[in-house]
């Protein structure tokens, strides 16, 4: 049966609001969480990017959810020893469960630590040599490294959870589907792209779990919904590879100038009627997506878990598998 979670958004909250609206989302019926790993947000009008690690250990004393981060990159940002550390403290703290999704960046995020931007093979290449030196780590052995495009020294993790971590992979195109497929415990995608699904399916991953985020606007008026998300996330509405290249929150904010209320309208579940929301969640189901994970973008967080509550959660607990 399909499980729902909340995606929480780094990019538009504090760290405090962020454990506040966990707290709020196990109380509606939440059965997981989601949590963003940004150094910037999209645009500067969200507002936020605490550092996710800091966050996920209050997270680990606010409630008894699994987590999940989507997603991590640690391919340059983050070096690939730092995250196994931080990883394996994550999934020793948090009581529900500790996931690490993976991807390969953004420059958006990445490019702070002055590096060269390397295109999408070369960052899968990378991911995949980080993704086998953190499992190596969490076998809590001394490893060293000499391998492409890392180099470890004689490092060991002594602090590790009694499992390592599953590794989900981050994927939005059948290239990356392959790579989650090969190396992933599980594939992340945002949306239902049934061509995404049978690549990773075909290539390793036919009996692995898929995560999957959407993104909704609740807010009694509906008017107000669209034009929240559209101030807010207009990049969810920007099509090709801008979100992977795109080095600041003001170039983003350019070309949200392009997104119109009508494609937020049109793409986006926004208002309070719940058979808007019902009829999207519905198609994640018959993709068979084993988690889903709804980000609310609208203007009021706890007006939407008492939506999910009382008008979605009741349906979705019944819904056949």
């Amino acid at each position: 049966m399909t499980r729902f979670g909340y995606f929480l958004a780094c990019e538009e909250h504090g760290p405090r609001e962020l454990v506040r609206q966990a707290r709020l989302a196990e109380e509606a019926g939440f059965s997981a969480l989601w949590i963003s790993d940004h150094f910037h947000p999209w645009l500067d009008e969200q507002g936020h990017s605490p550092f996710v690690w800091s966050v996920i250990g209050a997270l680990s004393e606010a409630t008894d959810l699994p987590v999940t981060t989507a997603v991590t990159c640690p391919i340059m940002r983050l070096h690939p020893v730092v995250t196994a550390q931080a990883a394996a403290t994550a999934a020793c703290q948090l009581r529900g469960g500790f996931t690490l999704g993976v991807g390969t960046g953004e420059a958006l995020n990445e490019h702070v630590v002055a590096q060269r931007w390397p295109p999408a093979a070369e960052r899968r290449e990378m991911l995949a040599e980080a993704v086998e030196l953190m499992r190596r780590l969490w076998q809590g052995r001394l490893t060293t490294h000499r391998g492409r495009h890392y180099q470890v020294d004689t490092a060991r993790l002594y602090t590790l959870p009694d499992q390592p971590p599953p590794v989900f992979v981050s994927a939005f195109g059948p290239y990356a589907a392959r790579l989650a497929g090969r190396i992933g415990d599980g594939l992340i995608t945002m949306g239902v792209s049934l061509p995404l699904i049978e690549e990773f399916r075909e290539h390793g991953g036919a009996a692995k779990p898929i995560q999957a985020g959407v993104k909704v606007s609740w807010a009694p008026d509906r008017k107000q919904a669209v034009e929240h998300a559209r101030r807010r996330w207009p990049n969810d509405f920007l099509p090709g590879q801008a979100s992977q290249l795109l080095p600041l929150p003001q170039h983003f904010a350019a070309l949200a100038e392009l997104v119109t209320a009508e494609q937020v309208a049109a793409q986006l579940p926004c208002g309070s009627d719940p058979d808007e929301y019902l009829t999207l969640l519905s198609e994640y189901v018959e993709a068979g997506i084993d988690e889903v994970y709804i980000g609310n973008v609208g203007p009021d967080p706890d007006g939407f878990f008492e939506f999910f509550a009382t008008q979605l959660k009741p349906v979705l607990s019944s819904s056949p598998e």
